[in-house]
């Protein structure tokens, strides 16, 4: 995933293959009840000021996080690159991510099923390959690190199912999906306003 921009503009990411350019978003304005209000007649809109535009604001750090997304994904089967975005959006509360890899995999063939699934794919095994699940489980193990670290029964059952070079890849991927997260989280990046056709 690539972030852009959160202003008027939008930036070219065209040079890789899971860019997106972001629609033009305005400052995002909600509804607040007034306090003892009835409906909307005790409403009143907040503003909320625009943050900052990253892929604008650090420049080098953004370009480099392309590169590293990118390298991450190689040689990974594209099936199993969304389920890790997915999981590791839904464990952040990434709406934001969440939105545009859930589409992402279902352009790629993903059933409805399995994306239903990913967040309680302990109570639904059946949907996924042993090697799926066991990257599932180093995605939250890694996401989640500061809880428990990565055990080493989830590190070894992955390290069962992935070769040094793919588990690395893997690992990889993990790092830039969540860093993607948090990006989107804090510059209050809105669901469903990716531009991407």
């Amino acid at each position: 995933m690539v972030m852009t921009t959160n202003t008027n503009t939008t930036t070219d990411t065209s040079a890789h293959p899971n860019t997106y350019a972001e629609a033009s978003v305005t400052p995002d304005t909600s509804v607040a009840r007034a306090a003892g209000g009835a409906g909307e007649a005790g409403a009143a809109i907040v503003t909320k000021p625009a943050r900052v535009d990253f892929a604008k604001s650090a420049p080098k750090a953004f370009r480099a996080l392309i590169g590293f997304d990118a390298a991450a994904r190689e040689g990974l089967d594209p099936a199993l690159v969304e389920l890790i975005q997915i999981r590791a959006s839904h464990l952040n509360h990434c709406a934001y991510c969440l939105h545009m890899h859930t589409n992402d995999a279902r352009k790629a063939g993903e059933s409805e099923d399995r994306l239903h699934m990913v967040a309680v794919w302990r109570e639904a095994r059946h949907f996924f390959t042993p090697k799926e699940r066991a990257a599932l489980a180093l995605t939250e193990a890694v996401t989640l690190v500061a809880d428990a670290g990565v055990p080493d029964d989830v590190y070894a059952e992955a390290a069962a199912h992935f070769d040094d070079q793919e588990l690395g890849h893997v690992l990889a991927l993990i790092l830039a999906i969540n860093t993607w997260n948090r990006i989107a989280l804090s510059t209050a990046k809105q669901a469903g306003t990716d531009g991407r056709r």
